[in-house]
Formats: C-alpha cells, structure tokens, sequence
C-alpha cells in the first residue's frame, strides 16, 4: 500500500504524467525531456527524481547524462485501488433481463503436476489404450463418448463436447453407483492442460468441475483427486508401451468396519 500510495503521489502533477507519457515506450535522453516543457533542467529533474522513487521510470546512463523510459509495471495494483465499487452495480430497468435466465453455481478445482511435456499429457485423455494404462481401468473412447468401470463396480460415462489440443477438454459425464449422495444427471467439467514454466519441462493438469451441492462438491473433490492422482504416478510407465501395465483388481469400494 506505501508503494501504491508514492504511485499516486507521483501522478498527481500533470507535468510528471506527460513526462510518463512522453517516455512511455521509448528511452528519451533528460535534455529531451526537459526540451519538451517550458520549466528548468532542475525541475525537470526533480519531477524524474520523483517518478524514479515511485517505480514509474528507469533510468541509465549515457556518457555525463542520464536516459529515461517508463515502467508499465509500476501501476500494477493501481487500478484495484482506484476502482469504484459502482463498476459491480448493475444499471436498472432493463427489461431485456426478463429474456433469458441466469444461475451461479460453485466449481471445484483440482490440479496435479506430471512430468511429461502437454502434448503427451493431453493424448493421454484421448487415447484410450494409453487412459486404460494409467487409470487401471478399462476405458473405452469411441467419436468422442467414453465410459469406465473401476475396480470396485462405478460405472463412468461421458462425452468430449469440446477437444481442443493439446490444452482443453470439455466434458459432460454421469455415473451409476448408488452408495454415494450425488443424484443422477451429467456434470460439466474443464479439464485444462498448460506447460510449468516455472519447471522448464512437464505439464500442469486442472480440472474445473460445476457443482451445484455441497454433497456434490465432496464428492467431486474425491473423484478428481483419484483421477488426477493416478495420471501423475502412472502416465509415465503407461506411455511406455514396452512397459506391462497391470489392471486394478476387484475390490470393495468400502473397508468393512472394525
């Protein structure tokens, strides 16, 4: 907040915000700046002086004198800061919202890190020998609709209403398993798949999945977690194809109580 306020500080004069406007995208030497307006090299001087201590210009030197640019970056946060709180009000009487319906509805949102590149994250969500591979579950995927039993009976169906390499699936899916409290109806999830910059190699997998309960949201947290868990430890060995990759075996979907 002290930063934004020396931010604000600096832009209150108006000859500081044409400084910023003269050397936004260019390096402008300090006697060019002080050229442009009819005030004094010391003046001038002191505005940049100013300008430097809020963040908003850089400077470096050239020979005896000093060259000028602006920093976008330094009015990060300002616009929060600035913003009125009318932008969320709604404008009234306007009764083409008499049309159409509107709902808001919650989301869950799980992710997982792998350590292969995107596009090989992404074919394995496709291609349904590699998806059996790391699930441990048959899958078959047939024009777009795929469906699953796992190993303690779930059946799992669905449909890719959106593919789009190597970054975005669209989905709706349904499953029949009477022991858990979510009711009967397709659920829409965003599965998104992006590089880790930050680790120079892999993919970030995430899962956004609608909800409309906070039963369902439970549940969903657990079902994508499973999911997200067993692409992470088995998407490697699953696109080795020289790798044996083992189904599941039957078993309960509860422990039996002590």
């Amino acid at each position: 907040m002290r930063d934004i306020q020396k931010v604000m500080a600096a832009l209150a004069s108006p000859v500081r915000r044409e400084i910023i406007a003269l050397i936004w995208d260019r390096e402008v030497a300090a006697g060019e700046i002080a050229a442009a307006f009819s005030l004094t090299k010391p003046t001038i001087s002191e505005h940049l002086a100013v300008l430097r201590r809020a963040g908003l210009v850089s400077a470096t030197a050239a020979g005896t004198s000093r060259r000028y640019r602006a920093r976008p970056e330094g009015l990060r946060g300002l616009h929060a800061v600035l913003e009125s709180t009318h932008k969320w009000q709604s404008a009234d009487d306007i009764p083409e919202r008499l049309l159409s319906d509107a709902v808001t509805r919650p989301v869950v949102v799980a992710g997982v890190d792998v350590d292969c590149d995107p596009a090989a994250t992404f074919r394995a969500f496709v291609d349904a020998e590699l998806y059996t591979r790391w699930l441990g579950a048959p899958v078959t995927l047939v024009d777009g609709r795929f469906a699953c039993t796992l190993e303690w009976g779930t059946q799992v169906r669905g449909h890719y209403d959106i593919v789009h390499p190597p970054e975005l699936i669209v989905m709706r899916w349904d499953f029949e398993d009477d022991t858990v409290p979510v009711p009967g109806g397709e659920h829409t999830a965003y599965l998104r798949i992006s590089p880790r910059h930050e680790a120079g190699r892999g993919a970030h997998v995430e899962v956004h999945q609608l909800v409309d309960t906070a039963a369902q949201a439970e549940f969903m947290e657990s079902a994508w977690t499973l999911v997200l868990g067993r692409l992470a430890s088995g998407i490697a060995a699953a696109l080795d194809l020289d790798t044996a990759v083992a189904l599941r075996g039957p078993r309960r979907k509860r422990r039996a109580s002590a």
